[in-house]
């Protein structure tokens, strides 16, 4: 009974040592995966940093090259910091437009008209293509979602001449239209919104179907709500890419172009002397899209997941 009772005693003794040796073990592992995940994370965060600076770097020097006093801005090699920072170059662009016998607040509302016009417009009707795209089955859809896909390919300065072509044929040159209508075809927002559209259940549309309602209150009171983050991000790539792009060549009424033209020629006429207030100009357009940004950036992750853009 004795020799019964030390066996037992001295199985239970190796158990628990073997277990306390699995502890140990596992405890072991365990502080070598967080010292991996703790470099893996610093790494992440390391580039995350150095890819945010380089991305920030030319807002940066923007910046500081307008507040630099005339002195400072012609220093070679540049510096990346102002001494003596003075807003000269902001008054001196204020009294060079105002001197333009066009109002700057005409420059202003061209632009601001223009660039949500076209905006509002490509949404609305990149919706309402999408949306039989993801939802309805025809001939040549695929072939027709190529096209789109194709199209995602060019930039506006390969398509350029033959919008050129296409505006002045319906003599639309020298009008808003000539800056609005080339913005609604856009090919991005198409893409987004469909991928987004996709993601909506089949059997919401067709409980609506059944329930009488047809596809135009199926579209805005149930679809349209749905992809309100997909609506959001095409805003504000759209209102960024208008801002940005507006051409010169397709209107040159004065009172019609919009505020990066009348800088443009601002600052041409004299490249050297005003490059500071050139500067200005430029700080003063990255304003209204930085801002547009700020206030809907929630939404760009979750549509890029949705749009299959985002892993």
């Amino acid at each position: 009974m004795a020799d019964w009772q030390d066996g037992a005693l001295g199985g239970a003794g190796m158990r628990e040592k073997k277990q306390a040796k699995r502890f140990t073990l596992g405890k072991k592992k365990m502080g070598m995966n967080n010292r991996r995940s703790k470099i893996g994370n610093g790494f992440v965060i390391l580039l995350l940093l150095l890819l945010g600076a380089f991305m920030a770097f030319p807002l940066y020097y923007t910046l500081i090259q307008s507040l630099k006093p005339s002195e400072e801005l012609f220093q070679f090699p540049p510096r990346l910091y102002v001494l003596r920072p003075t807003l000269e170059h902001y008054t001196e662009l204020s009294q060079l437009m105002s001197n333009m016998w066009v109002p700057f607040s005409r420059y202003l509302f061209n632009t601001l008209f223009v660039t949500l016009a076209g905006t509002i417009f490509h949404v609305l009707f990149a919706g309402m293509a999408a949306y039989p795209l993801a939802k309805h089955k025809f001939p040549g859809r695929d072939a027709l979602f190529a096209v789109i896909l194709l199209g995602l390919m060019f930039v506006g300065q390969v398509t350029f001449l033959p919008s050129f072509i296409i505006i002045a044929k319906l003599n639309m040159l020298n009008t808003y239209w000539a800056y609005i209508c080339p913005s609604i075809g856009a090919s991005l927002g198409l893409f987004l919104i469909k991928q987004f559209i996709e993601q909506i259940p089949d059997a919401l549309i067709e409980a609506a179907r059944i329930d009488g309602t047809n596809e135009w209150r199926v579209y805005f009171q149930i679809v349209m709500p749905n992809i309100k983050p997909a609506i959001l991000t095409v805003f504000i790539f759209q209102f960024v890419n208008i801002w940005n792009g507006l051409s010169k060549e397709l209107v040159y009424e004065e009172q019609l172009k919009v505020v990066k033209v009348a800088l443009e020629q601002v600052s041409a006429s004299n490249a050297y002397a005003r490059m500071g207030s050139g500067m200005a100009g430029s700080v003063l357009l990255m304003i209204p899209p930085i801002v547009v940004f700020i206030l809907m950036q929630r939404n760009v992750v979750e549509t890029m997941t949705f749009a299959g853009m985002k892993d």
